[in-house]
């Protein structure tokens, strides 16, 4: 069958989360006066930083200039129309809902503000999110969080998310979308930063790691959508309920996918 409709819902939005545990808990409004020039380069990928309020530019700087680590993840695939796919990762509460319902990992999400909500990973991660820039093809976000582990003193800090969205048209002919994620981190804690100084090539591996269990996690939910849309549909209608333009958008959705599903048997398998 064709692979557009095997819904990978909040890919990028499960990678944020566990970003997070590399940031602090308390959000911070940017205040600063200067003037700062942030550089369009990172990773090999070319953003619009300049287009960046200039309120968030400093702010975004002291992270970008003075991290303690910086990771690349992807290009990671997406068969899911550009626009779909858009929709779900503007909407971090409705993708976390449907993956905690349906069981696939304990992700809370609430919107706190226009652009900012705040995210748990339900396992000692969590924190704040802010949309800082977007167009087209990118988004800049500014986190702040923790986590807290057994193993480490409690760790808080900030990063920087840059996102480049590239949508295409996989060799099936069906919509997809690929998306990289630049992210700079910086530790509050002074003794765990000096750590990963000495180590960053293990902590760099773990921040790796962390992140492609968040996406792990969400492509289960995607042979799910396409072997049991009613169920799906059905734990988005639960008290309390999505907003009706989400339910809306998720029956439309659905009607898609059940169509598809009978076509042919699903290629989507579990990771």
């Amino acid at each position: 069958m064709r692979t557009g409709w095997r819904i990978q819902l909040g890919t990028t939005v499960g990678a944020f989360v566990a970003v997070i545990w590399l940031a602090t808990s308390l959000y911070a409004s940017p205040g600063q006066s200067e003037t700062c020039a942030l550089s369009p380069d990172h990773a090999g990928l070319t953003f619009t930083l300049e287009k960046v309020d200039s309120n968030w530019a400093c702010l975004l700087q002291e992270i970008i200039g003075n991290y303690t680590t910086t990771n690349k993840l992807g290009p990671l695939r997406t068969p899911l129309p550009e626009a779909v796919y858009v929709y779900l990762l503007d909407r971090p509460p409705m993708t976390a809902t449907l993956v905690n319902r349906l069981g696939i990992a304990p992700y809370q999400s609430e919107m706190r503000g226009a652009g900012r909500y705040w995210a748990t990973d339900g396992e000692g991660t969590g924190g704040i999110v802010q949309l800082v820039f977007q167009d087209r093809t990118s988004r800049v976000y500014y986190l702040e969080g923790s986590h807290n582990s057994r193993f480490l003193p409690d760790v808080t800090g900030k990063a920087v998310v840059l996102l480049r969205i590239n949508p295409l048209i996989d060799s099936d002919g069906a919509e997809a979308v690929e998306s990289t994620l630049v992210t700079y981190t910086r530790l509050n804690n002074r003794l765990l930063s000096g750590f990963v100084s000495l180590f960053r090539s293990l902590v760099s591996s773990m921040v790796t790691r962390k992140l492609t269990q968040g996406v792990d996690s969400v492509n289960r939910l995607s042979p799910m959508i396409l072997q049991q849309p009613d169920r799906v549909l059905s734990e988005a209608m639960k008290p309390p309920a999505l907003s009706s333009d989400e339910v809306d958008f998720l029956k439309h959705m659905l009607v898609n996918v059940r169509h598809l599903s009978g076509a042919s048997p699903s290629r989507t398998t579990s990771p």
